[in-house]
């Protein structure tokens, strides 16, 4: 049975500028070629040049008058973002769109960054948060959207307050967990404090439901040499059309969230269909473990510490 169209309509992004992490490939791709298709200006940090390199030229083959461009990054290293957020500070041109998407998931075993965090933690939420305090200026520029993408594994799990690095008793997936849990009570604690500082920044949340990416595929950087079963299922699942969406159908909710005139502040968004593993995007409740502001509170506080950034107060 064929699937379903699903799609949605950009606005005219003309003049608009806009960053989008974890680009090179997957879902990411997909984002930086409809921002550029819709006549934005986009920037793509990348930790493996090939790889961008070869993003860029698929968006130009798909886009032939995009307006693209690669910087350096590595989110597990706090030095690699300080160096790219010195670059656009430098560079002194606002973003009005930034899209939190890049992450790891579930390495065999614990490993760290370069700073000693554990690597989801430090990669998902961590290296994100430092990149945006870093260049709130832009933003605050730009009367940017930011979107940071969450997960469904967000729904349940806590933050592991008294041990957030795993180093006592590791577990992969609870660390996963508590990583997109992290980077959600983030992305609305920033709307809080836009919104009393007056920053002028709208930030909201999205996830992509189940889609064949390479989160659970073969990255040997990670310790993972071969595709997991999970992921093998994943792609069977999609390419028949059954619940699961495509890394096209999966950029849609980021994309809604950080384009469209209806998607606001402080809400998420993502798969509208059957346990939202699929299905055209739109506004879903917050999940449980990302409603507590005093959380969101604690872990900002948290991760400036752990990062050695500072946000304004105002």
């Amino acid at each position: 049975m064929p699937r379903r169209p699903i799609d949605i309509t950009i606005p005219d992004l003309t003049g608009k500028r806009a960053l989008v992490t974890g680009a090179s490939d997957g879902m990411g791709l997909v984002m930086a070629t409809r921002l550029a298709a819709a006549g934005a200006e986009v920037v793509i940090p990348v930790r493996n040049a090939a790889k961008g390199e070869k993003a860029l030229a698929a968006i130009r083959g798909d886009v032939p008058t995009a307006r693209i461009s690669l910087r350096d990054l590595d989110l597990s290293s706090l030095p690699s973002v300080t160096a790219l957020s010195e670059t656009l500070l430098g560079e002194d041109q606002p973003f009005h769109i930034m899209i939190n998407n890049a992450g790891v998931m579930t390495p065999p075993e614990r490993r760290t960054t370069a700073d000693g965090f554990e690597l989801q933690l430090g990669t998902n939420h961590l290296g994100h948060f430092a990149l945006v305090a870093r260049i709130l200026p832009l933003l605050r520029a730009g009367q940017a959207r930011v979107t940071s993408q969450v997960s469904v594994a967000a729904r349940r799990g806590a933050i592991n307050w008294e041990d957030p690095n795993w180093e006592q008793s590791y577990d992969g997936m609870k660390a996963y967990s508590q990583s997109k849990i992290a980077v959600g009570l983030f992305g609305l604690e920033l709307d809080r404090r836009s919104r009393a500082g007056g920053w002028g920044i709208t930030s909201n949340l999205s996830h992509p439901g189940v889609a064949p990416t390479n989160l659970l595929a073969a990255r040997p950087e990670i310790g993972r040499t071969n595709d997991t079963l999970a992921v093998r299922m994943i792609r069977w699942l999609s390419a028949r059309g059954i619940l699961l969406g495509t890394p096209e159908t999966a950029a849609l909710p980021a994309l809604l969230a950080a384009t469209s005139p209806d998607a606001v502040g402080g809400r998420m968004y993502g798969p509208s269909g059957p346990g939202q593993l699929g299905g055209a995007p739109a506004e879903q409740p917050l999940y449980r473990p990302l409603a507590g502001a005093e959380d969101a509170a604690r872990l900002w506080e948290i991760s400036e510490g752990l990062t050695r950034t500072a946000l304004p107060t105002s």
